[in-house]
């Protein structure tokens, strides 16, 4: 039987996506910072399911990390769905501060944790990471999401190097979303192409399954991010981005 780790998996993406596997007859292992969601998702079922509370910007976020491992009996894909993003156009210091605490220190010290395992044990491993399309060109209303969602692009290629020099059997998998109806876009606004969780859900899971290294979900906005690319910086920072 296959095993993989969520973190991040009460609620959104993460909790969909747990589901998906749940019902696939994978052995999941579940973390996030708040216990009841996890406990209603083992609820589901209770014999395929494990769970550990962690907080990703805790110090001990790593040791309850490998104690889910533990739980589930070992792992073989790493997911990684933890992460906050607000729309900050007055530049709140401690929003900026909270989303790198959260979206690179933590993203760093988790997924740093499953590289080591995969590699200490010598096993050959996934870690899949749901970063987002903000990342391509970065956008005014959310520069520490933006930012930090870069970083995930660029770590996820230094781990990917890295692995390749130490002949560590690890593949990875950079889940690029667009806007998908979750929690974290609960703020009354309308956001263009928006995508049900259970649809991002499924596409994510075939390309996790897949192995692929980089899914943008979906092809809308993958042609969105095509064109994207092409604008040139000196335009693109004196464009009205909303969202």
């Amino acid at each position: 039987m296959k095993r993989i780790i969520i973190v991040g998996a009460s609620s959104g993406i993460g909790k969909q996506v747990a589901l998906n596997y749940i019902a696939d007859g994978w052995r999941v292992g579940i973390a996030a910072r708040r216990e009841d969601p996890l406990k209603e998702l083992k609820s589901k079922s209770p014999d395929k399911v494990e769970y550990e509370v962690i907080d990703i910007t805790a110090d001990d976020a790593h040791h309850r990390l490998h104690s889910l491992i533990g739980k589930v009996g070992g792992m073989d894909v790493y997911f990684h769905c933890s992460g906050i993003g607000h729309q900050n156009t007055k530049i709140d210091i401690e929003v900026e501060v909270e989303t790198v605490r959260t979206n690179a220190l933590g993203f760093t010290r988790m997924v740093d944790t499953a590289f080591n395992y995969f590699k200490d044990n010598h096993l050959k491993g996934q870690i899949a990471v749901v970063s987002s399309i903000a990342g391509t060109k970065g956008l005014g209303v959310s520069p520490s999401y933006s930012a930090t969602k870069r970083y995930n692009y660029i770590y996820l290629d230094c781990l990917e190097q890295l692995a390749r020099m130490q002949k560590v059997d690890i593949s990875f998998t950079d889940i690029r979303p667009g806007f998908v109806t979750t929690a974290l876009l609960d703020d009354g606004q309308k956001y263009p192409m928006q995508m049900t969780v259970e649809y991002a859900a499924r596409k994510i899971v075939n390309a996790v399954n897949k192995r692929r290294r980089i899914a943008i979900i979906d092809w809308k906005y993958s042609i969105l991010v095509f064109f994207w690319r092409l604008i040139p910086r000196w335009l693109w920072v004196r464009l009205p981005v909303h969202t």
